[in-house]
């Protein structure tokens, strides 16, 4: 039992929940976060999309069953691996998804909607999306996307267009750039159909148009912003961090799970969001 727990924990995908915080945008930017009641309905928020992302991974882990099992990486995962069953790991994530699901109707029906709408996609993303050239990105982007606009829409307020606009170039730029450090691997291309569509060059030039795009919709928000126009201070913050992960997706040596390993273990970047963050909450409470 404790060793199906434990497989089951690493199916789960703990380390990818730090992909939830998008959860938070709305209510730092909107200067709610000293709210107590809205903060903790975003804590809440947080876990139930959590609990969704969860799903998503244990209905992907199945899905990509044979092809995980040929990879140098993927293969020691605990579905791929047989350590955990695969009529265990279809249950929990059914499981998963009725509770995030079901819960999220104590926050509102549009939070709800859009909950089911993240897992909807993902699935057909596990299913099919993911290999089609160039829409499974953008379906990474949309997923992100509707993080954040589920933070909004949890606590009732309204967002910026701008920095919604920058969420979604952000994200598709990360995206794009994952594709590319996978692309460097020709193992990864043997195992997941549709990798070998994209080239060097073509996503070069995908990002040569949505990081402009990021650092302009970022800046217009800044310029625009209800706040201050003081966090225009915070846009060579956010330069440095996209140069950063530029450099570091360019010396990278090893395959790894992206952009999540790229934050949680890159010291300058890790510490480049941190700075940002505190300016950028220092400026909205204090300077707004």
């Amino acid at each position: 039992m404790k060793e199906i727990v434990k497989n089951l924990f690493i199916s789960m995908r703990p380390k990818q929940w730090i992909k939830n915080l998008f959860l938070f945008a709305a209510i730092i930017f909107v200067k709610e976060f000293t709210d107590f009641s809205k903060l903790l309905t975003v804590v809440f928020a947080f876990i139930l999309f959590c609990l969704a992302a969860s799903a998503v991974y244990l209905v992907n882990d199945l899905l990509d069953f044979e092809q995980d099992r040929n990879h140098p990486k993927k293969r020691s995962r605990p579905i791929a691996s047989g350590k955990l069953s695969q009529n265990t790991a279809w249950l929990v994530a059914a499981l998963l998804i009725v509770l995030s699901l079901g819960n999220s109707l104590f926050i509102n029906p549009y939070f709800a909607m859009l909950i089911a709408n993240y897992i909807l996609l993902n699935i057909l993303y596990s299913f099919y999306l993911k290999r089609v050239v160039i829409i499974d990105v953008i379906v990474v982007a949309a997923g992100f996307l509707i993080r954040v606009i589920a933070g909004a829409v949890a606590i009732g307020v309204t967002f910026s267009q701008w920095l919604i606009l920058s969420t979604f170039f952000l994200t598709l730029f990360l995206g794009i750039s994952k594709r590319k450090n996978e692309l460097a691997y020709p193992q990864n291309s043997l195992t997941r159909t549709g990798l070998n569509q994209y080239s060097p060059q073509l996503l070069d030039q995908m990002n040569m148009i949505v990081l402009p795009s990021t650092i302009i919709t970022y800046a217009f928000y800044t310029f625009s912003s209800e706040h201050s126009k003081l966090l225009m201070v915070t846009i060579p913050i956010v330069l440095y961090g996209l140069f950063r992960y530029l450099f570091l997706i360019s010396v990278k040596e090893t395959i790894d799970d992206g952009p999540t390993d790229d934050l949680l273990f890159d010291k300058h970047l890790l510490v480049t969001v941190f700075i940002w963050l505190i300016v950028s909450a220092g400026i909205i409470l204090y300077a707004g």
